[in-house]
């Protein structure tokens, strides 16, 4: 074989094996580098049971502190104050000691006997060595966040229709019709129970790496708490979202203030649907405040 060909040869044998790492899946060189890492320097606690738990749990009680934090400046501090829903309407400490309270007793009776449950008997994670691309990453976070979405909303619309339900389940969440990021989890053990199942399950079913599966419970973290937060942000959700496709902070407000509507936890198109729509008047907001008490 002459120099040439083996040069040609060698040069095809080359682009072919960076066709097989690349070939239709350019956007694996994304995402893989940072997933090698993690993988490099973290393996074992990743394919633990309780990692999965202990990532909700770190991201829900990161994002409230700091909204907390805003909640305490906002009285005296007008640039905070002033994107507020509800800006005479102050969050105080009592608010704050009460939620608190059923947050930390919802996760000592009911997450960590679960997480030590989870970690006695659930194997440990599989870790495939590719990562997924940054197409099927966003599609799987969107995809979880769509089936939620419809899973809550029934979940939210029967125990609002059917009386037991709402006296026994959801009624505690309910005490509170002034939002605050400490409400997201003031509930029930049981619709805490619900919420927890499905964001496991939902990344199951839809086959999502596990890495995407990860990127939903942060993200749904996140939205869940701003929903709650009390806040009308230009960078909320609700805000870059166009066509108000998305519910956000002001929609969850009212659905507190007016519990007949608003019941997605998300997305506003099921609502839409149903007639359960309902866009609060931004300004409204104070003189709302002004005749509603944050705590019932």
């Amino acid at each position: 074989m002459s120099t040439d060909r083996l040069l040609r040869t060698e040069a095809l044998s080359w682009m072919s094996d960076v066709d097989n790492v690349t070939g239709g899946q350019s956007q694996d060189l994304l995402l893989q580098p940072a997933w090698d890492y993690l993988l490099q320097n973290h393996y074992d606690l990743l394919r633990s049971p309780l990692f999965p738990v202990a990532l909700s749990v770190t991201t829900y009680f990161f994002l409230v502190g700091g909204y907390t934090v805003l909640d305490l400046l906002a009285p005296t501090w007008p640039c905070i104050n002033r994107f507020r829903l509800h800006p005479d309407r102050p969050i105080t400490w009592p608010n704050i000691w009460t939620t608190l309270g059923v947050t930390i007793y919802n996760h000592l009776l009911y997450i960590f006997p679960a997480s030590v449950a989870q970690w006695l008997w659930m194997p440990p994670t599989p870790l495939p060595h590719e990562a997924p691309t940054l197409l099927s990453f966003f599609l799987g976070i969107l995809g979880c966040m769509v089936v939620f979405d419809f899973q809550y909303y029934l979940w939210h619309l029967i125990h609002h229709r059917v009386p037991w339900l709402y006296r026994t389940f959801h009624a505690v969440h309910h005490q509170y019709n002034q939002t605050f990021s400490l409400v997201t989890q003031y509930q029930s053990g049981w619709e805490l129970f619900s919420v927890g199942f499905w964001a496991t399950v939902d990344p199951i079913l839809l086959q999502c790496h596990c890495l995407t599966t990860w990127g939903f419970m942060v993200f749904n973290v996140y939205v869940s708490t701003e929903d709650h937060c009390g806040y009308d942000f230009p960078w909320s959700m609700h805000n870059l979202v166009p066509f108000g496709l998305w519910g956000g902070a002001p929609k969850h407000d009212a659905h507190h203030q007016r519990p007949g509507t608003n019941f997605a936890p998300f997305f506003s198109h099921l609502d839409w649907l149903a007639g359960t729509h309902t866009v609060p008047n931004p300004s409204s907001h104070a003189a709302a405040g002004e005749s509603i008490s944050i705590h019932v």
